[in-house]
């Protein structure tokens, strides 16, 4: 008994560590987060006195709950609009005449320049859960709740994404399209997409309606605050673009290329990095180590198993497979449904990974290397994971998710090891970690965790 506490605190001590105490530290804040379910009166917003006005959150349901806050808004006729965000050039070249001026080439240089986007990126149609606005369509019109207009993402379903929400005018007059935009990422614990934020997608919209070859950054991009601060990272102010008037580009309309040039990076020390890792190879860390450290080491490597090493990758290989084979199948396999990816992976996950630890868990000796063996590798692959979809902020009920899942895995490879088996009675730390496994992972996909 005594043992099996010992093995409970070194797993809860190991989650806190790579989970809870790392995501505090190098997140922003992890209550950013998060979403106001406060039912409030409406206040709504027009455009330039337009007749029609909308309100200035998204809701999940026909009710004003603040959920998703309105961050762009474009004025101009819809089909011109979406056709500017979506459609791709036919990818021809155009050749330009440039000056001595341009400090690169003499006078009469004739240069090819790249066809693109007539934004700087080509949206692509999205599927995604609903959300609702509410719109007031004038003095004559009843206010009502409606749905998308269209769903435009940039990224991938299964990995990172940016993702829209267009909702158009009811008044063809009026001309503007009413946009949500934030950064996701799908939760495979959660089978749902998970909203990083809001910022960082409304900088991309705008930056991307900038760099429309008719748009003066100056005149016609500007920001408007309409107080709808709060949810995730909103601050409160929406990008308005004036499109109103422009004729869209056709498609085949070149742009110009942009270079980059790489450069080597030397610190304070006029070292490169290079250098400086040439510090820390195995010769120079040997130099630093005590007898002591150098026994700890034998020790530790003399209760080191090929169990251990087959276990690591098995569970890293499992869980990051998933997110691979997402992206594989989201990319290469038409006929699968974002639905049916889900179904096909998600058992690896909630089955794979723990009947995978227990197997391989009962070739080893020691319940409690196992029991950590697992737990770190299952923390080092949720990490790899989010480096993979570039998540740097988590809200604390994910870090407390994760934990849990942490600390399950490590009861049920401890649980099943050798010295468990020899007495009966160890084997309820199996049983233990089995039925956490199943009710956090089941409270997860309900929602409650």
């Amino acid at each position: 008994m005594r043992r099996s506490i010992v093995i409970v605190v070194a797993l809860l001590a190991l989650s806190v560590l790579f989970v809870g105490s790392l995501s505090l530290l190098v997140s922003p804040s992890t209550t950013d987060i998060g979403t106001n379910e406060a039912e409030v009166s409406p206040r709504l917003t027009s455009v330039n006195d337009s007749e029609s006005k909308f309100w200035r959150f998204l809701s999940p349901q026909e009710r004003f709950q603040q959920r998703s806050p309105i961050n762009v808004i474009v004025r101009g006729d819809t089909a011109d609009i979406l056709r500017t965000m979506t459609e791709e050039s036919d990818g021809d070249w155009e050749a330009i005449e440039t000056t001595a001026a341009s400090g690169d080439a003499e006078n009469g240089t004739i240069l090819e320049e790249e066809a693109g986007h007539a934004t700087g990126v080509e949206w692509g149609e999205a599927i995604g859960a609903t959300r609702y606005a509410w719109i007031d369509p004038g003095p004559d019109e009843r206010a009502y709740w409606t749905d998308e207009t269209a769903q435009l993402q940039d990224g991938d379903y299964y990995g990172h994404r940016y993702h829209i929400r267009l909702y158009e005018s009811p008044n063809p007059a009026d001309q503007w399209i009413a946009m949500q935009g934030h950064t996701e990422h799908f939760d495979w614990f959660t089978l749902r997409h998970r909203v990083d934020g809001v910022e960082a997608a409304q900088s991309k919209i705008e930056s991307d309606f900038m760099s429309h070859p008719q748009v003066d950054t100056e005149r016609d991009v500007r920001r408007i605050y309409l107080d709808n601060a709060g949810p995730s990272d909103a601050n409160g102010w929406a990008t308005v673009v004036e499109l109103t008037g422009m004729i869209v580009l056709p498609a085949g309309v070149g742009l110009i290329a942009r270079k980059r040039v790489a450069t080597t990076d030397t610190g304070a020390d006029g070292r490169t990095d290079s250098e400086r890792v040439s510090e820390y190879t195995p010769d120079a860390i040997d130099t630093h180590l005590t007898d002591v450290d150098r026994r700890r080491i034998a020790a530790a490597y003399d209760r080191l198993e090929a169990g251990h090493l087959i276990l690591v990758f098995t569970i890293l290989a499992l869980f990051l497979g998933v997110r691979m084979g997402g992206l594989f199948l989201e990319r290469r396999v038409d006929v699968l449904t974002p639905h049916m990816i889900a179904a096909v992976l998600y058992p690896i996950i909630a089955v794979g990974i723990p009947i995978t630890t227990a197997l391989i868990a009962r070739t080893l000796e020691r319940r409690l290397d196992a029991a950590l063996v697992a737990a770190g590798s299952l923390a080092l692959a949720i990490w790899l994971d989010y480096g993979l979809v570039g998540v740097d902020s988590l809200p604390i009920d994910v870090v407390l998710q994760r934990m849990l899942v942490i600390v399950a895995l490590g009861l049920i490879a401890g649980g099943a090891t050798k010295r468990a088996a020899r007495d009966p009675r160890l084997n309820d730390m199996l049983l233990v970690g089995v039925v956490m496994w199943v009710v956090v992972l089941g409270g997860t996909l309900l929602g409650y965790l």
